[in-house]
């Protein structure tokens, strides 16, 4: 092999000859630069403000009452649910939602290319509060009242309120929201199975509210105050067969009728 050739391909040195760098000039760097910057400009409106990735659509998820409903969301949503999907303000539309009385918690995201996803948590009422006026209110767990329907929805306590002399001379300091709040805390510390039975919880001081269950036994609950603990205590009680139970001291509960 002549020595040009094995300069060419091996190198002066005897190793293997690298190929030639590719090397651009600064026109050419430009280029690139003008066409990348070009590109990510077109995806860019493309994205925030063409009709090509514009909202087409709303899901929901998470109705499950079947009292609130997908119209419900989407007009809660209103204009917040238009245009680039890209440019949906997911912070409103998660407090427009969550404006609607039967939500408890929301969720909102982007599910490209088209759909605003929504999942929420509906409220569920753990007693019934009936108005002088007619209707019953809702109330969930947290104490929040929610709707108001001509009957109590069922598997749920209704509260009512018939003061003793005594909490009537006391209610300057213990106020009737107080009271209620006391009955609804009962009402949403009550296992599934004894909720269904129950028909009402009077309140008829602080530390005198009653349990009455479908069955017409009567349930002395006493305060609110250690209802998980009354609660397990009762459910224990419910296998006998009774017109009264008394689970106002938990470590000391009594049975009778």
């Amino acid at each position: 092999m002549a020595d040009e050739e094995y300069e060419e391909e091996f190198g002066e040195d005897g190793e293997t000859a690298r190929p030639p760098r590719l090397r651009l000039s600064r026109r050419g760097v430009g280029v690139l630069v003008a066409l990348g910057a070009l590109v990510v400009g077109g995806l860019g409106w493309t994205v925030f403000f063409s009709a090509a990735l514009d909202v087409r659509g709303v899901a929901v998820q998470g109705l499950d009452s079947g009292r609130l409903t997908q119209q419900d969301v989407e007009r809660a949503l209103g204009g917040t649910a238009s245009g680039p999907l890209a440019r949906v303000d997911l912070d409103e539309a998660r407090a427009e939602v969550a404006k609607l009385p039967r939500v408890a918690s929301v969720e909102v995201w982007r599910g490209w290319p088209h759909t605003l996803r929504v999942k929420v948590t509906e409220r569920r009422a753990v007693a019934a509060i009936q108005r002088d006026g007619g209707g019953f209110v809702q109330v969930d767990a947290g104490g929040v009242e929610f709707a108001t329907e001509p009957q109590p929805p069922p598997g749920v306590p209704v509260v009512a309120l018939q003061l003793s002399r005594p909490a009537q001379d006391a209610v300057a300091v213990i106020d009737r929201p107080t009271l209620v709040r006391s009955a609804v805390t009962v009402a949403a510390g009550l296992p599934p199975d004894v909720a269904k039975q129950a028909g009402s919880l009077t309140v008829y001081s602080y530390d005198d509210i009653r349990l009455q269950l479908a069955s017409g036994a009567t349930v002395r609950w006493g305060s609110a105050e250690d209802t998980p603990r009354k609660a397990a205590v009762l459910t224990a009680l419910l296998g006998q067969k009774a017109s009264n139970y008394d689970v106002s001291a938990p470590d000391a509960p009594a049975v009778s009728g």
